[in-house]
């Protein structure tokens, strides 16, 4: 295996890493900015007021972009798998 291999390989796995990861975080990074905004203008320092809502944001985003999320890691895993006998040898 040479370096070039494991760098592509290391590569892959960060891009599909952030391409899954990204909606889920973007999603609960903009509803954690409403909330914010929202506290700074009634000076409510409720920490359940900004832990809920992102939670219930992160679980709908998995729930809509979930099987998409599997699709993803589970083609690239098959990937990994398949390109192992060339790596090796």
């Amino acid at each position: 295996m040479d370096p070039q291999q494991v760098l592509t390989i290391g590569r892959d796995g960060l891009l599909t890493l952030l391409t899954v990861a990204g909606p889920l975080v973007l999603v609960v990074l903009v509803v954690g900015l409403v909330v914010g905004i929202f506290q700074a203008a009634t000076q409510i320092s409720e920490q359940t007021l900004s832990f809920v809502p992102k939670l219930l944001a992160a679980f709908a985003t998995l729930a809509v972009a979930g099987p998409w999320m599997i699709n993803t890691l589970v083609e690239y895993i098959q990937q990994v798998l398949q390109s192992i006998p060339n790596v090796v040898g």
